[in-house]
């Protein structure tokens, strides 16, 4: 009976993860709702402090109350700790700190921390995650320290050393968080290179994944770049670039963002809006002014996302690159999807195909219900909230201040769902993988 009740509650991965990150939101709601966490003194409604500690642990930036003015300093730093253990994930944070401790990493730690990071094999894993640990603290340190330079002759030492921080963590993990009150994010530096481009380079490293970054610190010619780290960079590149053109095209006379600017900061805000959706949420151009293309664009951007173990959220980059092999394979007749001299299974394809349904499915739903909730907002900015919180991006054009219970409600476990993933949380569900003893007789369709 004992023997059955421990097999009863023995949890698997992928549960441990959604549950994980559960709880971790579940402390940072009780911590922001207290008292000592708002700039008046008192406490936080419940549902508002579970919205925020939601974002931040989801690193998605979506906020009912201003980060900048209600929050005091003590409520900042619990945000900017959430977000940072949201961000890396809280098994890497266990595992450094059990390895300083002196404990033993099991298997069964190991195999969750794999899960957590998404990586190949547990091999070599507790070394990654002191690299990943120490390479973040590296960035964020460097990225603060540019910061520092803008914001401390503007705020003063202490003030500008803690933004340049904040910032930086904010950025790195993609989160986009900001302390500059008013729900204004960095649209006061549309005509400041330094911080638009730090970052915009911290968005970037943060969302290219720790797996891409480890290849690249040993690199030993491109022959041994794995095919995972060429796709996402070939990928990352071409919707960086493409993006940025397209949204100088959509937003260049709109005198609501880029219209009334020079052509150097045109093409540096049209940098950072392709940058930012993917998916940190940072704005420097008023988002609810954009033109519907602008706003489109942005929307497929939040749905793309980031890579897989990065900090970003969304689709991920290495599974669209995966869906257009797909389809140009098909287009030319092949009967494997291939890229860089390698063929891929066809059940990563399955798997990839089945991510871009639950996906569009899981937005299409989301937007449906804030239809009915949010009677009075537009659909495109309806589907643009939806898949901001599906994508953990942060971007709003103003529906986020509007919701009511039933939309927070929504957005909340939109974001849980986007940042430990549609999937692993259907996989939390499921105890054991049926295997098939029979296959059926192949069936013909007509499709296209």
């Amino acid at each position: 009976m004992e023997k059955k009740t421990i097999k009863k509650f023995n949890l698997s991965g992928v549960q441990v993860l959604s549950l994980g990150f559960a709880i971790v939101i579940l402390i940072g709601a009780i911590l922001l709702s207290l008292p000592i966490s708002s700039t008046s003194g008192k406490a936080t409604n419940f549902l508002d402090a579970l919205f925020t500690s939601t974002s931040a642990v989801c690193v998605t930036g979506l906020i009912t109350l201003d980060t900048g003015t209600y929050f005091n300093m003590f409520g900042q730093t619990v945000i900017m700790l959430l977000i940072e253990i949201g961000g890396l994930g809280f098994m890497s944070f266990a595992t450094f700190i059990a390895v300083l401790l002196g404990k033993k990493i099991t298997l069964k730690n190991r195999l969750l921390v794999q899960e957590a990071m998404n990586t190949f094999s547990i091999q070599g894993l507790v070394k990654m995650v002191k690299y990943v640990l120490g390479f973040t603290f590296a960035v964020q340190f460097f990225g603060a320290l540019l910061l520092s330079t803008q914001f401390i002759p503007q705020f003063g030492v202490l003030k500008g050393i803690y933004f340049s921080i904040f910032h930086s963590i904010s950025a790195f993990c993609n989160a986009g968080f900001d302390l500059m009150g008013h729900f204004s994010s960095v649209t006061s530096y549309v005509n400041n290179p330094v911080i638009l481009l730090t970052i915009s380079a911290l968005i970037i490293i943060g969302g290219l994944g720790f797996t891409v970054w480890l290849e690249i610190y040993n690199y030993r010619g491109i022959r041994k770049v794995s095919v995972h780290s060429k796709i996402v960079i070939v990928t990352t590149i071409i919707l960086i670039v493409v993006g940025t053109i397209l949204m100088f095209i959509f937003e260049m006379h709109n005198s609501a963002t880029l219209g009334n600017m020079n052509y150097g900061e045109k093409w540096l805000n049209s940098f950072f809006a392709s940058v930012s959706p993917r998916t940190a949420g940072f704005n420097s151009v008023s988002t609810d002014g954009m033109t519907i293309s602008g706003k489109f664009l942005t929307i497929l951007l939040m749905f793309i996302g980031g890579s897989p173990g990065s900090t970003a959220g969304g689709l991920k980059t290495a599974t669209f690159g995966i869906i257009i092999l797909t389809v140009i394979s098909v287009i030319k007749g092949r009967e494997d999807t291939e890229a860089f001299g390698r063929r891929f299974s066809k059940d990563l394809v399955y798997k990839a195909f089945a991510l871009l349904m639950i996906g569009i499915m899981l937005v299409i739903v989301v937007t449906m219900i804030l239809a009915i909730t949010q009677p009075n907002e537009s659909f495109i900015d309806l589907l643009y909230e939806a898949t901001s919180a599906f994508g953990t991006v942060g971007l709003t054009t103003g529906v986020t201040q509007r919701l009511n219970t039933i939309g927070k409600i929504v957005i909340m476990i939109t974001m849980y769902l986007g940042r430990v993933g549609p999937m692993t949380v259907a996989l939390a569900f499921i105890r054991n993988k049926v295997k098939q003893s029979h296959k059926y007789p192949e069936g013909k369709i007509l499709i296209g």
